[in-house]
């Protein structure tokens, strides 16, 4: 059984479909119940609870109901979060900074924590965390701040969690992804392109948003013996590493 974050659109909906295809439960987790049950489709294995991951009572509320109405977390997806302000670091809200950070932070320590919790209790115990990080997470966009910071951030959250799961025979890891297509990314291998270090804009190649979904069920499958820590997935050719 697995728990999708941000499964409405995007990274989150390709995942969502991915697991069940390959004939999983999965719960779609999500800020607009129309959208969820747009990813759902009739799919037999899906259940769909609405909730904030931004928001302490709401994520305890999501999977409390998770509990009762499926049992068990073999698998959390954390893939909710925002892309946040555009601007120096002296340009940005700090609103906008703390709701960036609320998002894709603590947002992720949220869900994480009530996952952690059901994953040490039920029978058999453990799981894995995958949490979706960005490229953002080894090298920023320009204008980024917010949003780079909170992803620099999840991976040490990434790292503490796996650490401290051992013990419970809960393995968390993170996937790193740069530039699935998805209607956010809209235009950037075919429009204007995306904002480089020389403040040009240049168009960038991309990949189908399905493979992202393939790569972390792939994750998901692996014996308890393994897991992946990490695991960068771009598009070919994108300027992330070298010069571009």
């Amino acid at each position: 059984m697995a728990v999708v974050t941000g499964a409405g659109s995007g990274i989150g909906r390709a995942v969502a479909r991915a697991f069940l295809g390959a004939g999983w439960t999965v719960v779609l987790a999500g800020r607009r119940r129309g959208a969820l049950e747009e990813t759902a489709a009739g799919a037999p294995g899906a259940r769909v609870v609405v909730t904030d991951v931004a928001d302490a009572d709401a994520v305890a509320g999501a999977f409390r109901w998770i509990r009762r109405e499926v049992g068990r977390v073999d698998v959390l997806f954390n893939n909710a979060g925002t892309f946040g302000p555009r601007g120096a670091v002296d340009e940005i809200d700090p609103e906008e900074w703390r709701r960036t950070l609320q998002v894709n932070l603590t947002g992720t320590f949220l869900c994480a924590a009530e996952a952690v919790r059901i994953m040490k209790e039920q029978t058999p115990r453990g799981g894995r965390i995958i949490n979706n990080g960005s490229v953002s997470a080894h090298s920023p966009r320009p204008l980024s701040p917010a949003y780079t910071a909170s992803k620099h951030a999840v991976t040490g959250l990434t790292r503490s969690i796996d650490l401290d799961g051992r013990a419970h025979g809960i393995t968390c890891g993170q996937i790193d992804i740069g530039n699935a297509a998805t209607e956010l990314l809209a235009g950037l291998d075919t429009g204007a392109g995306a904002l480089q270090a020389d403040g040009t804009l240049r168009p960038e190649p991309s990949f189908p948003v399905e493979e992202v979904g393939r790569a972390v069920l792939m994750m998901a499958q692996l014996p308890a013996s393994a897991t992946v820590n990490s695991l960068v997935l771009t598009a070919s050719g994108m300027p992330f590493v070298g010069r571009g």
